[in-house]
């Protein structure tokens, strides 16, 4: 993915990194201190129960729920013929093993016993004697010519993975990570041989950090930081593990707040808008539930194409575009289903379908794209390691549950008024007193009064009729007096 220009916007409480391309914001990331993301941290586990049946086990590592490992992380299982769970591991048993997957709501981190510890160019595995190379870089002979350079350099145990930024590394800053990486790894077995069950025994580098070993490129131009103490580590860290990447950052000190100068702070609003407005009228709804991530595309007011198929193929194009954005900006994860606007040409869908996939190439997730099915959506995953940023910056309304839709105050009156017929008929009270919002009560007093009049006359009591100030929509209370 091009990243022209990356902005770190730091406060004691969280640090905010926004990846812009042409001065379009393109990625996000959050970290807060009071949570941390765990992916590439590494504990001294306890296993503390073990299912046969799932083939899996949940380890407690210190966090608030027990992470969960399937049999296929456990790294003993590639090493020899398929084995079941009970024979691999027991309960109580103490292991070490790495987070893969952040927790996301309900659900614990997923772990694994397969080692990785990520450099620069370079991912080290301690317990594998191989090489391998990401499918990114495609010459045969520039992945060849990488895979004998690095043999040369490490003749001790372990193996590596050789990362998409490695094509322009030089051999210095190769032997530089290799031995970075391996003293890590030292340093990590000498800590577990003394530290109790479910500690932390490596933590992976802050976000800061983490944008100079994974995220720039030859392409970056520019790294704006506007913290002058994070600056001057990022700097410390550059010049010790990424040394082009040093002169690449600026220490911001205007006046106005970073993100504002660049309009991220509205970009993010957007983000979190269940509509997306496309350039040509047209417009996105994405809806985000537990299950899975819906987006509807529409038209909306664009009726710039030569006829209406011109019109509706043209808007799928753009769609297309802002779709593979939307995903990476907000970070939606799982199962996605995509609802573009039915196209009767053959030739136009499969057309839209490869401007998606190739809108995609961007995103340094892993995904999978399935072509239009018999109901005309497409349908795709894209791995979730972290929350998305919905989850991170919000959580659910307490008025609507999360329905996004609140019953009507007519709704409310005739709930209230079959609440008064149903006390009416168990208690012997001398009056009946609603107490609810203004506009429940506003209807009371005026489209429903006549309802109000005859439940009166039905059970022979008075009822009264009080605001309640603090009370929602569909909050009301039902008092016997």
């Amino acid at each position: 993915m091009i990243i022209d220009e990356i902005l770190i916007n730091v406060t004691p409480q969280e640090t905010r990194v926004a990846m812009l391309h042409q001065g379009v914001l393109q990625e996000l990331h959050i970290e807060r201190q009071s949570a941390r993301g765990r992916v590439g941290n590494l504990y001294l586990g306890k296993v503390c129960r073990v299912l046969p049946g799932m083939q899996s086990a949940f380890v407690e590592i210190g966090l608030e729920r027990a992470a969960f490992l399937h049999v296929a992380d456990i790294w003993h299982e590639r090493q020899t013929e398929h084995r079941p769970i009970e024979q691999l591991i027991h309960e109580g048993q103490t292991i070490l093993v790495q987070v893969i997957k952040d927790p996301i709501g309900t659900k614990g981190a997923r772990i694994s016993t397969q080692i990785g510890l990520a450099g620069r160019f370079l991912v080290y595995l301690p317990q594998e004697n191989h090489i391998g190379i990401s499918q990114r870089i495609e010459d045969e002979t520039e992945r060849e010519q990488l895979r004998i350079k690095l043999q040369q350099m490490h003749s001790g145990s372990g193996g590596f993975i050789i990362r998409t930024n490695a094509e322009t590394a030089t051999e210095s800053e190769l032997q530089a990570d290799v031995a970075y990486l391996s003293k890590l790894w030292v340093d990590i077995q000498e800590i577990s041989k003394t530290a109790a069950e479910r500690s932390l025994l490596h933590q992976d580098i802050g976000l800061s950090e983490r944008v100079l070993r994974d995220f720039i490129s030859e392409r970056t131009t520019r790294v704006l930081v506007d913290s002058r103490e994070t600056f001057q580590r990022m700097q410390a860290f550059a010049l010790a593990y990424t040394q082009e990447s040093a002169r690449m950052i600026d220490h911001y000190s205007g006046d106005r707040p970073l993100f504002d100068l660049y309009d991220i702070e509205a970009e993010i609003e957007r983000a979190l808008a269940r509509r997306v407005d496309l350039k040509s009228g047209g417009y996105l709804i994405l809806d985000q539930t537990e299950a899975l991530t819906t987006i509807d595309v529409n038209t909306g007011g664009f009726v710039g194409g030569k006829n209406f198929d011109d019109t509706i193929f043209k808007t799928n194009l753009e769609a297309a575009q802002a779709i593979a954005r939307q995903l990476r900006l907000r970070n939606l994860g799982g199962i996605i289903i995509i609802d573009f606007i039915d196209m009767d040409n053959e030739v136009h869908r499969d057309q839209v379908l490869q401007e998606f996939k190739k809108a995609l190439l961007a995103d340094r997730t892993r995904m999978t794209v399935n072509g239009f099915t018999t109901l005309g959506l497409v349908e795709m995953t894209r791995k979730r390691t972290r929350e998305s940023l919905a989850h991170i910056l919000c959580e659910c309304c307490p008025t609507c549950g999360g329905r996004g839709e609140i019953r009507t105050a007519q709704t409310i009156c005739h709930e209230i008024l079959r609440e008064i017929l149903r006390e009416a008929r168990q208690f012997s009270a001398r009056e009946f007193r609603i107490l609810a919002s203004q506009s429940v009560i506003d209807l009371f007093l005026d489209e429903e009064s006549q309802s109000l009049a005859q439940l009166e006359d039905f059970i022979g009591r008075p009822i009264s009729l009080l605001v309640e100030s603090e009370y929602q929509q569909e909050q009301f209370d039902v008092v016997l007096l």
